[in-house]
C-alpha cells in the first residue's frame, strides 16, 4: 500500500497529512526537535519508508531536510511556484494549511516528483557561502545609495574622480576626504603622497588623481561644513563599503579554497570557459552543486527555472518564456555571465559568444533577454560535458561538436 506524507512547513509548526492508500491522517507538529520526534514516530509505523513531499520554504523547510537526512529518509522539496500550479490544476478549492498538505500528498501521487539528491557536505557549505556572498552584495548596493545620498551635503563632486567602477581605492579617498574643505586645506605633495600610498597607484596616477580632486574641490558648493553630522555619515558608509568589499573576498577565498578540496577538477574546468573570472565559476559550482548527479542538460536548466515551453537548439524560438520554477540566484548568475562571456570574446573565442553575436545580428526585435536565455542552455550544455568528461574548454572541439549535432 502507498504511503505519501504531505508536509506543509511554516515557521513555528508544519501540518503533516498522512495519505495511506484512499484514506489519511493529519496532525500538526513543532518545527523543534520534540516536534520531529513526533513525526519520526509516525514515519517509523511503517515497515517501507513513505514518500515524504514538502516545499522549500528557505530557513524554516532547511531544519526539516536535516532531520530527514539525519534519519536516513529520502525526501522531495517541491519549489513553491510548481506547487501553486499543480495545486491549482484541479487540486486547490480552499485554502487551509491542512488542505495543502493533503494536496501536497496528493501531487506526489500524480506527477511522482523525483528524490531530492542528496549532496556532500561541502557542496553544502559552499551553498551556504554562496548565499552569504548574494547578501553581502545586496548590502553593498544599499550602502552604495546610501553614501551617494550624504555626499550630496558634503562634496558630491568627489563622484566624478573616476571614469571607471568605484571601488577599494575610491571609498579610502571618500574616508579621508569626505568633504570639499579638507581637499582645499591639504598641501599638494602630501595629497600625492598619501594617494601613492594606495594599492595600484604610481607617481603619475597619483598627480593626475590629486589635480582632479582639487579641481572638483574648489568647484564644489557643499551644503554643511566640514563638522557637520553629514561628514560623519559619508565616512561611516565608505568604511561601511570598504569592509563590505573585504568580506565578499574572504568568501570567495573560502569558496575557492572548498571546491579545490573537492575529487574533482570541477572549478579548474568551469574557469576554462571564456569570460568566466573565478569568482563567476566557483558560485556557479556552489548554486548548481554537482552536476553529475543530474541525467542530463535538461535537468539542470528546470533546476533553475529556465525550461521553456517551447526551445529549439538552432533557431530561436520567438515564444520562448521560461518557468522561474527553480534556483533564482543560478539563473541570475548564469544570464550575467552570458555578458561576461560576449566581453571575453574580443580577445577569446567562445562558441557561446559567437551564437548570441549571431542572434543578435539575425534578431528582427530587441529580445535580447530571450536571446540570452537561449545561450545559456548553451552554456549549461557546456559545463556538463566539461565536467562530465573532466576536460578543460577548446573552442576548436565545441565548434566541432556543434556541427556534429546540427548535422
Amino acid at each position: 500500500m502507498q504511503v505519501t506524507f504531505g508536509i506543509d512547513v511554516s515557521k513555528s509548526t508544519s501540518t503533516v497529512c498522512e495519505l495511506i492508500g484512499e484514506s489519511k491522517n493529519e496532525l500538526t507538529i513543532t518545527n523543534d526537535r520534540p516536534g520531529f520526534i513526533q513525526l519520526l514516530h509516525e514515519l517509523a509505523a511503517f515497515s517501507k519508508h513513505p514518500q515524504i513531499i514538502f516545499e522549500a520554504t528557505g530557513v524554516y523547510s532547511r531544519r526539516l531536510q536535516a532531520f530527514l537526512e539525519d534519519y536516513g529518509y529520502e525526501y522531495v522539496v517541491l519549489n513553491p511556484l510548481k506547487a501553486k500550479k499543480e495545486m491549482n490544476m484541479g487540486l486547490r478549492y480552499n485554502k487551509t494549511d491542512k488542505t495543502d498538505a493533503y494536496h501536497l500528498a496528493l501531487i506526489q501521487r500524480l506527477y511522482h516528483h523525483p528524490i531530492n539528491q542528496l549532496q556532500s557536505q561541502t557542496y553544502k557549505q559552499l551553498n551556504a557561502l554562496s548565499r552569504f556572498y548574494d547578501q553581502l552584495t545586496s548590502d553593498l548596493v544599499i550602502a552604495k545609495n546610501r553614501l551617494h545620498q550624504a555626499l550630496q551635503s558634503t562634496f558630491p563632486e568627489i563622484e566624478n574622480l573616476f571614469s571607471s567602477a568605484k571601488g577599494k581605492n575610491y571609498w579610502q579617498i571618500v574616508v579621508r576626504y569626505p568633504h570639499c574643505d579638507l581637499v582645499r586645506r591639504e598641501d599638494k605633495k602630501q595629497l600625492i603622497n598619501w594617494l601613492m600610498s594606495l594599492k595600484g597607484i604610481a607617481f603619475k596616477h597619483a598627480l593626475r588623481t590629486a589635480d582632479k580632486l582639487i579641481e572638483l574641490a574648489y568647484q564644489a558648493y557643499p551644503v554643511v561644513s566640514c563638522s557637520s553630522i553629514e561628514v560623519e555619515q559619508v565616512q561611516y558608509y565608505a568604511h561601511r563599503l570598504l569592509n563590505l568589499s573585504d568580506q565578499r573576498e574572504n568568501l570567495i577565498a573560502r569558496m575557492v579554497k572548498l571546491a579545490k578540496s573537492l575529487p574533482n577538477h570541477d572549478l579548474e574546468n568551469l574557469e576554462s570557459i571564456p569570460g568566466f573570472a573565478q569568482t563567476t565559476a566557483v558560485r556557479v559550482l556552489a548554486e548548481l552543486g554537482d552536476l553529475r548527479r543530474f541525467s542530463n542538460p535538461n535537468k539542470i536548466n528546470a533546476f533553475i527555472g529556465i525550461d521553456p515551453g517551447r526551445y529549439q537548439s538552432g533557431e530561436m524560438d520567438a515564444s520562448l518564456s521560461i518557468t522561474k520554477h527553480g534556483n533564482a540566484v543560478a539563473r541570475k548568475i548564469l544570464y550575467r555571465a552570458i555578458g561576461q562571456i560576449d566581453q571575453a570574446a574580443k580577445t577569446q573565442h567562445c562558441h557561446i559568444a559567437d551564437y548570441y553575436e549571431n542572434k543578435k545580428l539575425s534578431s528582427q526585435t530587441k529580445g535580447f533577454k530571450k536571446i540570452a536565455i537561449a545561450s545559456i542552455h548553451k552554456l549549461i550544455r557546456t559545463m556538463y560535458a566539461l565536467i562530465s568528461n573532466n576536460q578543460l574548454y577548446d573552442y576548436d572541439v565545441a565548434k566541432h561538436n556543434q556541427k556534429r549535432l546540427l548535422s
